[in-house]
């Protein structure tokens, strides 16, 4: 690993000017695991002020020292760097910002305002000559033991860290899925002790942590650490309504425990936001439908209702437009039917119409969380695997003279031939020899097809069509054939 030259070269021009320059948080973390910062964060003894006259290609719309410098690197993780003066945080009003920020000369008491202990670092420079293996770590609450520990600890007393910004409950939870840590004790405790706090928190910046949790590969442990810590019910109550309620003869998990299972897959197959999402929401209905108990009991149109559950939270959440409409529409339809022999052409093409042949894909992959999040061994079973087929089959053009960039008047027209079977003649004629030179599909070559036909007798061509209309057939025979192969399908 090796610091970036560009951050190596801001800090060079802080100290040679007289002040300190720090590489910090999350920044030094990664660094210390080996994996390359998303992005570099420099905290400097300097004021704004005094930053911003070293660095004239920069920036700063805060009242919080920080000050964005545009480094002129084409590599994202460098190309702006944020420098921030040292600075201590006081009276979080909002339990979110500071209204009062205090700019010290310390690097250890700019250290003390920090979330967790492994953000908590700092990483100096010692003999720029001698590389990158010659630097010194500032650590005064222990980021690298809980590092090597895996262990997410706030700096100081956890209740105080919570109380100055709540949405760090949400960052722990988000900083454990995302590094495979655990929460250590007291900052669990406080967290379910404090998570009322989170009311005070904007549902946009939840969401935002929310999503984060839900794309790492701990996004089920994630989300249990939610409910456990008492998190889940401020922004999302609706998925713990399922929380021990028990299913049917169909399922071997509660509700809420099908859920999560169903996300373990999604997170699995490394599926996208909007299927995580809707694997998590899909049966987010069944507590308010249920009817009976043991294996006979019922949730009629639990989808409906979830659907419109699952609008009104994404909604509450502040999910963008197009996310909230198309993660309702995989809860809204992941019930489709599709056992082979019962289900029609038709009946596919409606279900293409109603959620659009671009959702399909997304859909089907619920359907396979939803399956393994029931139970069941194969996600993607023969029946599903036919309605793939289907839905392939009916997605494709059909081979037919719709195809032609020629019509029947333009044949009666150049051949002088009245309405009758010969147009549907020439038709099929055209079509099979675009079939094998597809290059031949454009109109002025077409009509100079016609013109070759045009010579032959109404018994040649009603022979060719004839010939041409079952050389198509076994076109069409063929291809079908082809789409089955590709999905194993008989």
């Amino acid at each position: 690993m090796k610091i970036p030259k560009e951050v190596k070269k801001i800090i060079e021009v802080l100290e040679n000017h007289g002040f300190e320059g720090y590489v910090v948080g999350g920044s030094v973390r990664d660094f210390l695991r080996g994996v390359f910062p998303e992005d570099f964060d420099v905290a400097t003894s300097a004021k704004p002020e005094e930053v911003k006259k070293l660095f004239r290609k920069s920036f700063s719309d805060n009242k919080f020292g920080t000050v964005t410098v545009f480094t002129g690197a084409q590599e994202k993780n460098v190309k702006e760097v944020q420098i921030t003066t040292y600075r201590i945080e006081k009276d979080y009003e909002d339990k979110r910002h500071p209204e009062n920020v205090t700019f010290v000369e310390d690097i250890k008491e700019d250290l003390k305002r920090r979330d967790f202990t492994i953000n908590a670092m700092a990483l100096r420079l010692r003999d720029k000559k001698q590389g990158d293996a010659s630097y010194e770590i500032v650590d005064p609450f222990g980021g690298q033991k809980d590092l090597k520990e895996e262990k997410i600890r706030a700096v100081g007393e956890a209740e105080e860290r919570i109380a100055e910004d709540a949405l760090r409950m949400m960052r722990a939870v988000r900083f454990a899925s995302s590094l495979g840590f655990s929460i250590e004790e007291k900052t669990r405790k406080a967290i379910k002790e404090n998570a009322h706090l989170l009311e005070n928190i904007s549902y946009e910046r939840i969401r935002e942590e929310f999503l984060k949790i839900i794309m790492t590969d701990k996004a089920v442990g994630g989300v249990e650490n939610l409910r456990k810590m008492n998190l889940l019910k401020y922004f999302l109550p609706e998925l713990l309504e399922g929380y021990k309620v028990s299913q049917n003869k169909h399922h071997i998990y509660d509700c809420y425990e099908h859920s999560i299972y169903s996300l373990k897959y999604a997170v699995k197959r490394n599926f996208g936001m909007h299927v995580r999402m809707a694997a998590l929401l899909h049966d987010i209905g069944k507590a308010r439908t249920k009817q009976g108990e043991g294996e006979k009991a019922t949730f009629y149109n639990h989808e409906i209702a979830g659907a419109k559950m699952t609008r009104d939270i994404l909604r509450r959440l502040r999910f963008k437009k197009e996310d909230r409409e198309k993660i309702t529409l995989l809860v809204r339809y992941h019930l489709f039917y599709y056992n082979v022999g019962e289900v029609s052409e038709s009946s596919v093409r409606r279900l293409l119409r109603k959620v659009g042949k671009e959702n399909m894909e997304e859909l089907l992959q619920v359907r396979m969380a939803d399956r393994i999040g029931s139970g069941v061994p194969k996600a993607e079973p023969y029946r599903l695997r036919h309605m793939r087929y289907l839905i392939d089959r009916v997605s494709q053009d059909p081979i037919s003279s719709n195809m032609l960039k020629i019509g029947g008047n333009d044949i009666m027209k150049i051949m002088n031939v009245p309405p009758g079977p010969v147009i549907g003649n020439v038709l099929n004629i055209l079509l099979l020899r675009v079939i094998n030179d597809p290059k031949l599909n454009e109109k002025e070559k077409l009509k100079k097809e016609l013109e070759k036909i045009k010579e032959k007798s109404l018994q040649e061509i009603e022979k060719e069509a004839k010939e041409a209309k079952k050389e198509i057939e076994k076109t069409e025979k063929k291809r079908d054939q082809m789409t089955k192969k590709r999905y194993w399908v008989t």
